[in-house]
């Protein structure tokens, strides 16, 4: 078992990362909530392979459960969505003492996160993680979210769980795309803090790395953890965690949601932005090449066809602009980062084109 403390004061939380953890889930939920009643919101994915495994965890540890399940896919992460889990909340009388669990990927901690922070102004809730993404980033932070039609998190909040309880064996049912896919935000850690991360990555490959899982799952949340301490709501070092995100998000919504998942967005967006930032001299020389075999490495995209002109809609409603200026993260070398602000105008500048490569 590995613990991560995450200080936050009142909204103080631990992470806990242990195989085989699902099935001991009550145990811990019982230390973290009074409530005798839970509303598990999950995909229909994840209910089909452990819903009646979490209930069982649950009951066993006197709960009473309410399954809340919404269809699988990032284009449900949405205000339809959301409305009809607010109506299954009210129907199955969950009240401001009860505590909500998300149970599942990104899509469902941003989407039952985002819930449990506005139904009645507020209720509980605890993260369970079960793809690579929600593990080594997204269920950590307190970051809940929808998408809307003119941009990806457009409508969200800040909203910290009480706990993360991680267990990395749910790892192994996922489908390739989706190690890849998580692989994206991995990466991205050992790009912008972790150097030994980084060269852990770059010895590893699809079937080693489940080896691996907890070490990588804790270097990364340890990271995410120190970082959120020192900048909770995103106006300073928090944006550090954005590295690729800014093109990948627009990316993801140029092409129509679920065209190119999270991570391909962010791995292409990661690639795109540091050709370019190496040939204007502000990343190491070599560090492009470097970086690029790792995402090919882990069955990742390092551009996309998409121009300019197609993508600097999307980074124009990205909730990172401040008035006409935005900032981007960029690597001055493998492990260290920086944050570089920008006129909106000069945007353009840094979208590599693929003929660029």
């Amino acid at each position: 078992m590995k613990h991560i403390h995450v200080e936050l004061g009142k909204d103080s939380y631990d992470i806990h990362i242990e195989n085989g953890l699902l099935d001991r889930a009550g145990d811990y939920i019982r230390n973290l909530t009074k409530s005798r009643t839970l509303a598990v919101i999950t995909d229909s994915n994840v209910d089909a392979l452990y819903g009646q495994r979490l209930e069982t965890a649950l009951t066993g540890a006197g709960f009473r459960v309410h399954r809340l399940v919404f269809p699988a896919g990032e284009e449900h992460k949405c205000a339809a969505t959301l409305l009809d889990l607010y109506q299954q909340l009210s129907d199955a009388g969950i009240t401001r003492s009860d505590c909500i669990l998300t149970f599942g990927g990104g899509v469902t901690g941003d989407l039952g996160g985002f819930a449990a922070a506005t139904f009645l102004r507020g209720v509980p809730f605890i993260q369970i993680p079960t793809t690579i993404i929600s593990q080594v980033d997204s269920s950590v932070g307190g970051k809940v979210a929808i998408d809307l039609p003119s941009g990806k998190n457009q409508a969200g909040n800040f909203y910290q769980p009480k706990g993360v309880l991680i267990d990395p064996t749910l790892l192994s049912t996922l489908p390739k795309r989706f190690i890849h896919d998580g692989m994206g935000e991995v990466i991205k850690y050992g790009c912008i803090r972790d150097l030994a991360l980084f060269e852990l990555l770059e010895k590893l490959d699809d079937q080693s790395i489940f080896e691996h899982w907890e070490e990588i799952i804790e270097r990364c949340c340890q990271s995410k953890a120190d970082i959120v301490e020192h900048d909770v709501f995103d106006m300073g070092e928090r944006m550090m965690l954005n590295f690729g995100h800014t093109i990948g998000h627009a990316i993801e919504g140029c092409y129509g949601f679920g065209h190119y998942t999270h991570g391909e967005g962010v791995a292409a967006g990661m690639s795109m932005l540091t050709g370019v930032t190496e040939a204007m001299g502000l990343t190491k020389a070599g560090t492009t090449t470097r970086l690029r075999k790792v995402i090919k490495q882990y069955g990742l995209p390092t551009d996309v066809d998409a121009s300019a002109e197609d993508l600097i809609p999307y980074i124009s409603n990205d909730k990172k602009m401040r008035g006409n200026h935005i900032t981007l993260v960029i690597i001055e070398d493998i492990g260290k980062a920086r944050l570089l602000p920008l006129a909106a105008e000069d945007l353009p500048k840094y979208i590599r084109k693929k003929d660029a490569q």
